[in-house]
């Protein structure tokens, strides 16, 4: 009785373990993330994410899980871009899940800025909002040093003028396939104060 009684907790237990889903960030998984970027995603965003230039986003840091969303609205075409839409095409949810724990896992340095009365603005809009207009505060949403959620982008560290592309995209609904407020935020920023907190963002770490 004590012999079957083991094997059958051993079963049990094997059993419950081929039930564990696969983690993404395996060494295999994570092998074909790094082939890929090499491949397709080096040119535009870099090597480690630190993107090659201002006008493409940094993913170093950024959320996998958002990271994972954004490329399965480029390939569904939620997200619009005649640029990565082929990009995404052939991608996997797999690998894009892979491709979203490579990034998260790199880093890259804050950029740094002298304009202090500029970073003031940034600063007040990015954690007080504006009262006056009723713009609330991005820290209210992507946290008060800008790391966000998995399911909202990490701010922190990104190219300014990203991001004052991204709220000129949400602005105009030319970008649809996110948080429906974001339309409602960007329509209330003026040119300056879209810039200011671009630039504070971007010192963020």
């Amino acid at each position: 009785m004590a012999y079957q009684h083991s094997t059958l907790l051993a079963a049990g237990v094997l059993a419950a373990l081929s039930a564990l889903p696969v983690q993404a960030d395996s060494n295999a998984d994570q092998a074909r993330a790094q082939q890929i970027v090499v491949e397709r995603c080096s040119l535009c965003h870099g090597k480690e994410g630190e993107a090659a230039s201002v006008v493409f986003p940094r993913l170093a840091g950024q959320h996998a899980e958002y990271v994972s969303k954004q490329l399965a609205d480029f390939k569904s075409g939620k997200r619009k871009s005649e640029t990565m839409k082929p990009q995404a095409a052939e991608l996997t949810a797999a690998e894009m899940k892979a491709l979203g724990v490579f990034f998260e896992s790199k880093s890259v340095p804050a950029k740094t800025s002298r304009d202090t009365a500029l970073l003031g603005v940034g600063l007040y809009i990015f954690s007080q909002g504006n009262p006056f207009s009723g713009l609330p505060a991005c820290a209210s949403c992507h946290g008060e040093k800008g790391y966000g959620t998995p399911q909202l982008p990490r701010l922190a560290g990104q190219h300014p003028r990203y991001i004052e592309d991204q709220i000129k995209q949400f602005n105009t609904r030319e970008r649809t396939n996110d948080n429906a407020v974001m339309h409602t935020v960007a329509a209330k920023l003026t040119e300056l104060e879209a810039h200011a907190v671009a630039e504070y963002i971007a010192t963020l770490q």
